[in-house]
């Protein structure tokens, strides 16, 4: 049999050449995969439970009140005169969208090994849709963090909107670009070495805990406090309290270091993403 033109063609799948190369042309080209993995992603993570979409709620309120105890009534942590629940809520609601950005996407060769198997589309796909399912989630978090918001704020608590708040999109951004690094990363290392997927979680749980989500930066000795300036999640985290909550310690140089780290760890995940997709359906 004679070969086929190029040109008779629609479509030619080559290897990638280039060591950093997104194909964002191509990812819009399958958009509507995207929403097809949004959707699935998020009415199977709670199609067959008893309360259903109501975990969304009841996640975020559940783990303020168990921190509002532990860490405020019997630890005595300060908040800086911020209402506890309120203010261990609004750390909850940021480390929620980021953690489940970063276990997301850090098993997406994995999990999809079968169907990377079978049909061809920008593995890209998957890990993004991912970011936006997670992005839903936050959505209604965030609303159900506001309705608290507005009780406190009725009753008289020190509690206001400043402009920070318009740095929002911003630092949902900075989380999606982190915890996507990240997880890509985490994901093509797991192709050859199984067993990162159980560090995930456990890595993720300690940094929880030197980032300022169950206490203020203000609190923490002066020694140590440089492990919380070097987390880029900490200028996300008090960027966030100075908007909704009138306290934090905002400042555009360390959400410019954030920024800087989102785009090298960004950069660094998606090269190695790239290198791995070529041969890793032959070691998952």
């Amino acid at each position: 049999m004679g070969s086929t033109p190029d040109s008779d063609w629609d479509l030619i799948i080559t290897p990638r050449k280039k060591w950093f190369e997104l194909q964002l042309q191509e990812v819009w080209n399958y958009r509507d995969l995207i929403a097809l993995f949004v959707r699935r992603d998020f009415v199977s993570r709670y199609k067959q439970t008893i309360l259903g979409p109501l975990w969304f709620l009841i996640q975020p309120l559940l783990t303020s009140v168990v921190f509002t105890v532990v860490f405020g009534n019997i630890a005595g942590l300060s908040t800086d005169a911020l209402p506890r629940l309120l203010f261990y809520m609004s750390g909850n609601v940021l480390w929620a969208y980021f953690s489940g950005c970063l276990n997301g996407t850090a098993t997406t060769f994995t999990s999809n090994a079968q169907l990377f198997g079978k049909v061809y589309f920008p593995r890209l796909v998957t890990p993004l849709s991912i970011i936006l399912s997670n992005l839903i989630t936050f959505a209604i978090q965030f609303v159900f963090f506001l309705g608290f918001f507005v009780y406190y704020l009725l009753r008289g608590s020190p509690v206001r909107f400043t402009l920070w708040a318009l740095c929002l999109p911003l630092l949902i951004l900075l989380m999606a670009g982190i915890g996507l690094g990240f997880g890509i990363i985490v994901s093509a290392l797991t192709t050859k070495y199984r067993d990162l997927q159980h560090l995930v979680v456990f890595g993720i749980s300690l940094w929880m805990y030197i980032t300022p989500v169950i206490y203020t930066v203000s609190s923490i000795p002066e020694k140590y406090r440089w492990v919380a300036v070097i987390n880029p999640i900490t200028p996300i985290v008090e960027t966030f309290r100075a908007g909704f909550l009138g306290a934090g310690n905002a400042s555009w140089g360390m959400l410019g270091y954030s920024a800087a780290f989102a785009a090298v760890i960004l950069f660094i995940g998606v090269v190695i993403f790239n290198q791995v997709e070529k041969t890793f359906i032959d070691t998952v």
